[in-house]
This record gives structure tokens, C-alpha cells and sequence, in this order.
């Protein structure tokens, strides 16, 4: 009797934990295969510290092949599901076609970046989804910083040290705040004119920093921006976009180079070719992670509405916290669907959250305990460490090098502004020239 084929697609933080939670479990009993577009997997919440340089980009991604026993690995991006006949076609890295078969379906493509219709964004802006975007960004800040200091020009140094960051959530706000930190180091080796200064930009159409958060650890993030020199607008947001600058809804226009999109994410839109009832973008399904109807589909992470039986009438929030538990209760559930172990709905409880803000800095609430300043610091670190699937001691390395040695400030010239689009439907990948990006069928640009 053949093993039952198991097939995810996804590995970010939800399709990561379900293999490895599956590939523990089944212990030989079921042919994993792993769908996803890279070898690794990318621990996003440290993506900020890649784009300034406090740790290479190596550290933030794990090895999907070395940390996965038991799992095959197929490299390419899903384009096309089956439900009736249970295959996934898919493209790889090369362009080539290739479809996969299954008797349990898990489904954690994901979000890609969120588009707003607002004029000219969609050509100016980057986001903030991938490891090509934080290299980019890398590159191009420190490209302005050194176009400026050797400019003549007080306009144009002005604009060059500008920086915009639109959406202060957890990603915006802690790049943001990084950026900072990092520009002003640049400075100190390449002087601007005389009483210029890097200028960060932070808005939000919300009325605090961190809207989602608890109130403490928004003041307390506000506090640090602000001290450091960040010019954080509440209430306000962009209304234009343009190759020297961005109109702000207030009806000022800023010089600038450089538009960061941080205003949130949308589910990956492969789930809207499935002909399955949706919750604004993610696809429903059951406590037990099930989509209904389809007993052998499961979805998980930022792709599905779960339920949150914490909050009747609510869906758990598209986090990377939930996306990780989820991750686990599917691959229980999965696991269970095949006569091992039994099932168990998703319920979680809230342990606090943490926000990366530069330097010794950081919020946090622990257990519901508010911190700030240097003890909030370590927390946090002691959470990314704990939390990381690997590369934890490679991790800590490159923090204890960036404490007692200058950053290598220099440009890469590894991503283009073209090869990350803000519209990409695949943020992990940059790119290529000449080739249309991939798309399910009957979606729009």
C-alpha cells in the first residue's frame, strides 16, 4: 500500500512549522513534499536589521533542506489548484512547468504587499515583504546618503536624506526606527552640508504609532522615535506619489527619493482562484484549520480565516505569532486526518509582543508586563533567539559585532529598483529582466 502524499504550499512562518511539525510526527509514515519558491525559510521579524545592516542577509533565512528531515523540497511557485483532481501545478526558478499530486492539501502562501489607489505609488514605492526589497533598500539609502554628501546642490541633498516610511506598524516603525540609527551613522564617515541631517519620515492614517498594540507599548515607541529625531505624523498619509517627492493628505509636498510601503499586507490572491468562500482575501475554514466541503484541504497563516474562539465572530489576525501556532495545529490536524494522534481546534493566548527599535531599545510586554529601554532591549533579542528555527548563534554573533564595531557601509548592487516592484506577487524573488511575472489565471495587475 502507497504512503499518503502529503503536499504544502508555503513556507513561511505557517507552511515551516506544519512540515516540521508533520515530518516529526508521521516519522516515515507519509511522503512531505514542500512547494515554495526558495530553499529557505525567512524569519521576517528581523528583516529591518538586514536592511541597515546590523546582520547579513544569510542570518535572517534557514535552510529548508537542513532543518526539514523527511521532506522533499520542490523549488517553485504555485500558479494553479485542482481541489476535483488534487494536483497543484506549478512554475520554477527556471520557467519550467511541473504538477504535483496529493491526498492531504495544506495551503500557506501567505500575503504579499497591500496596493492602496493611490496615483503613482504603485511606480515610486517599495515595499518591505522580501529579503530583495531589504537588500534594495540597503543599497539605495546608502546610495542617497553618499549622493548627497557630495552634492553642491542644498535641494537636493535635502531630498536625498529624506526618507519616507508610510504605515507604522510593527514593520514601518521599527523601520523607521533602524533607519534612522543607520543614517546617522553614515553621516558621521560622510558629512553633509553644514546643519543637514538624515530626516525620517513616519505616517500613519492612524491616530498613534503601533495602532494594533497596546497603548503603553505605543507610547513608549513614539517616545523613542521621536527622541531620536524621527518626524512621526499621525493622522496623516500620502495622496501622491512622484519621481521628486510625495503629497501628503494634508496638502504638503515633501522632497524625496525614497517611498517605503509599509501600510500592511493582502492574503496571497492564489486562494481567490479556488472558488472557495473568502473572508475579505483569505480563505475560511474551520477551528480545525479545514476548509469546508474539503476534508483534505487544509489552510493556515495569512492565506485563511481562522476563526478566533477567543473572540467569537472575530479571525485571528494575519500575524507571523498566529501563523507559527498555526502552522503547528495543522500539522496535528494533518497528522490526525492520517489515524495519528487526534485533532485539536486553534486556540491561542496572548504572551505579549515585542518591537525592535534600534540600538538598546525596544517595547515590549512580556506576560502583559510593559517594558521599555535597554531591559526591553534584551527581551526582545532573547525572544528572536528563542524563536528562530536556526542560525540563533550566527544571530547573536553578528549583534555582538555591530555592538563594538562600525557597520560596512557599502552598496551591494545586488537588487535594481525595477526587480522589486511594489505590486509583486511574489515579494521573496526579485524580479527578472524581460520576464513577466507569473500570475493565477484571470488575475489583474
Amino acid at each position: 500500500m502507497s504512503r499518503p502524499r502529503i503536499l504544502i504550499v508555503g513556507a513561511g512562518f505557517a507552511g515551516y512549522r506544519t512540515a516540521r511539525t508533520l515530518s516529526r510526527l508521521t516519522r516515515h509514515e507519509a511522503d512531505i513534499t514542500l512547494l515554495n519558491p526558495t530553499d529557505y525559510f525567512l524569519y521576517l521579524p528581523l528583516l529591518p536589521q538586514v536592511a541597515v545592516g546590523v546582520l547579513e542577509p544569510r542570518r535572517v533565512t534557514v535552510s529548508l533542506s537542513g532543518t526539514l528531515p523527511h521532506v522533499r523540497l520542490v523549488l517553485g511557485e504555485a500558479d494553479g489548484i485542482d481541489l476535483d483532481g488534487r494536483t497543484v501545478h506549478y512554475t520554477d526558478p527556471e520557467g519550467d512547468g511541473g504538477t504535483l499530486t496529493y491526498d492531504r492539501l495544506v495551503l500557506a502562501v501567505g500575503s504579499v504587499n497591500k496596493l492602496l489607489p493611490v496615483p503613482g505609488v504603485a511606480e515610486y514605492a517599495h515595499g518591505f515583504r522580501g529579503l530583495p526589497e531589504a537588500l534594495y533598500l540597503r543599497d539605495h539609502v546608502t546610495r542617497q546618503v553618499e549622493l548627497a554628501a557630495a552634492s553642491d546642490d542644498p535641494k537636493s541633498c535635502a531630498a536625498r536624506c529624506t526618507f519616507v516610511v508610510v504605515g507604522a506598524g510593527y514593520t514601518g516603525t521599527e523601520v523607521a526606527a533602524q533607519g534612522q540609527l543607520f543614517t546617522d551613522a553614515l553621516v558621521r564617515k560622510q558629512p553633509l552640508r553644514e546643519g543637514m541631517r538624515p530626516r525620517w519620515l513616519l505616517l500613519d492614517i492612524a491616530p498613534r504609532v503601533l495602532p494594533e498594540l497596546d497603548e503603553r507599548l505605543s507610547r513608549t515607541a513614539d517616545r523613542v522615535l521621536r527622541q531620536r529625531g524621527v518626524d512621526v505624523r499621525t493622522g496623516t498619509s500620502v495622496e501622491e506619489a512622484t519621481p521628486t517627492g510625495v503629497r501628503l493628505s494634508d496638502g504638503e509636498f515633501v522632497d524625496t527619493r525614497t517611498l517605503v510601503w509599509c501600510v500592511g499586507v493582502r492574503p496571497d490572491p492564489l486562494v481567490e482562484g479556488l472558488g472557495q468562500p473568502l473572508e475579505r482575501g483569505r480563505l475560511l475554514v474551520d477551528p480545525y484549520l479545514q476548509v469546508p466541503g474539503r476534508p483534505e484541504v487544509f489552510a493556515c497563516g495569512d492565506a485563511a480565516a481562522v476563526p478566533d474562539l477567543e473572540k467569537p465572530g472575530e479571525y485571528t489576525p494575519m500575524t507571523a505569532q498566529h501563523a507559527w501556532r498555526h502552522g503547528k495545529v495543522a500539522g496535528r490536524n494533518v497528522a490526525a486526518s492520517l489515524g495519528i494522534g487526534s485533532r485539536r481546534a486553534y486556540r491561542h493566548r496572548d504572551l505579549g509582543f515585542t518591537v525592535d527599535l534600534g540600538g538598546a531599545k525596544a517595547a515590549a510586554n512580556p506576560l502583559g508586563v510593559p517594558l521599555s529601554g535597554p531591559l526591553a532591549g534584551a527581551v526582545t533579542r532573547g525572544y528572536h533567539l528563542a524563536a528562530m528555527p536556526g542560525n540563533r548563534i550566527r544571530v547573536a554573533a553578528d549583534w555582538l559585532l555591530d555592538a563594538v564595531l562600525p557597520r560596512q557601509a557599502v552598496q551591494l548592487g545586488l537588487v535594481r529598483s525595477w526587480s522589486v516592484p511594489l505590486d509583486s506577487a511574489s515579494p521573496e524573488l526579485a524580479k527578472a529582466p524581460g520576464k513577466p511575472e507569473s500570475r493565477p489565471e484571470g488575475e489583474s495587475s
